[in-house]
C-alpha cells in the first residue's frame, strides 16, 4: 500500500500545502495514495505516541510512506534515524519530494539517509541560535519583548465560538452546561457571555 504521510507542529499550521505537494508528485509518478495519515503534533513526541507509531506497527514489506520531507518524520536525527532503520528492517520504502530521497536497503540510502538528517537538525539549530541572537540583541537596545504588561489577549479559549453560545443561551442551557460541553469552566463562559453581549 502507498500512504501519504502529513504532519504539522500546531494547529495554527495546514496540512492542505503538504498535500498538494504529495498530490502532484503522484500524479507525475502515476501513483494512487491508498491511505492518508494526518496529524497535528511536534516532531519531539516520540514515535510510538503519535500516529506514524501505529502507522509503522502495521506496514508490510513494499509498502511506501511518501511525506514532503524527512523532517516530518521527526525533529532530530537520531528519532528520523530510528524510522528509517526500522522501515529498512521491514522493507518499507520511504519516499521525499523536497530532499529527493528513496529509502532501500542499500548502502547509499543509508549514508542519504543520515546526511539529510543531520542536515535538517543542523538547519533548525542555526535557525534557533540566530532567533536567539536577535531577541537577545532587542533586549540589549531596550526592546520590551511580548504582550505589554497589563494588556490582555484579543482572544480566549471561547473566541469564534459566540454563534454556538448564543444558541445554547437560547435553548435555555445554563453557563455550567455550556461550560461542560465546551470543555472550560463555568466562569469562562459567564465572562465570554458577559464581554460578548450574548444574553
Amino acid at each position: 500500500m502507498n500512504y501519504g504521510y502529513i504532519r504539522v507542529s500546531t494547529d495554527k499550521q495546514t496540512v492542505e500545502n503538504q498535500r498538494y505537494e504529495i498530490k502532484e508528485f503522484c500524479n507525475r509518478k502515476e501513483i494512487i495514495i491508498d491511505r492518508w495519515i494526518e496529524e497535528t503534533i511536534s516532531g519531539t513526541k516520540k514515535v510510538a505516541e503519535r500516529k506514524l507509531g501505529a502507522l509503522l506497527q502495521k506496514m508490510q514489506a513494499e509498502d511506501i510512506i511518501i511525506c514532503t520531507e524527512l523532517s516530518r518524520l521527526g525533529r532530530n536525527l537520531l528519532m528520523i534515524m530510528s524510522v528509517l532503520n526500522d522501515c529498512m528492517k521491514k522493507d518499507v520504502q520511504i519516499w521525499t519530494i523536497k530532499d529527493n530521497f528513496r529509502l532501500g536497503d542499500d548502502i547509499n540510502s543509508k549514508v542519504l539517509a543520515f546526511a539529510f538528517g543531520l542536515a535538517a537538525e543542523i538547519e533548525r539549530d542555526l535557525i534557533s541560535q540566530r532567533t536567539k541572537e536577535a531577541l537577545a540583541r532587542k533586549r540589549a537596545n531596550g526592546v520590551i519583548l511580548g504582550r505589554p504588561k497589563g494588556r490582555k489577549s484579543s482572544k480566549t479559549k471561547l473566541t469564534g465560538k459566540e454563534n454556538i453560545i448564543s444558541e445554547f443561551l437560547n435553548l435555555g442551557m445554563s453557563y455550567s452546561s455550556i461550560a461542560r460541553s465546551l470543555n472550560v469552566h463555568r466562569l469562562t463562559v459567564s465572562k465570554f457571555v458577559k464581554a460578548n453581549n450574548l444574553y
